[in-house]
């Protein structure tokens, strides 16, 4: 849990350090949770955030399968219903955090 918290918070300065504003942190419905949405000019980003110590499981972005895509998706659509939003684009990133290195795949799906 450490790892993910940890992993939570370098993607968020990642993104305010891009000029982004961090929106929510870990915004739960009946659907599951967004690690991190964030905007920045008229893009509302909603993102994933993995984060592993060592690869012998696989990349952390191998986690976010199509299923979780979904989730996500679905998990986006309700929070735009119930925020006013009007007028952004809407992006999907992931986080992929391995050890030291932090990569943002930039709409990921």
């Amino acid at each position: 849990m450490a790892l993910g918290r940890a992993g939570e918070d370098r993607a968020a300065a990642w993104y305010v350090a891009q000029g982004y504003q961090i929106v929510e942190r870990n915004w739960r419905s009946r659907l599951g949770e967004v690690d991190l949405v964030c905007a920045r000019h008229n893009v509302l980003v909603f993102c994933e955030v993995k984060a592993r110590r060592t690869d012998h499981h696989g990349a952390p972005a191998e986690a976010v399968t199509r299923t979780k895509q979904l989730r996500l998706r679905r998990l986006a659509a309700e929070y735009l219903d119930h925020h006013t939003c009007g007028g952004h684009d809407v992006r999907f990133d992931v986080v992929a955090i391995l050890g030291p290195t932090l990569s943002v795949i930039e709409g990921a799906f």
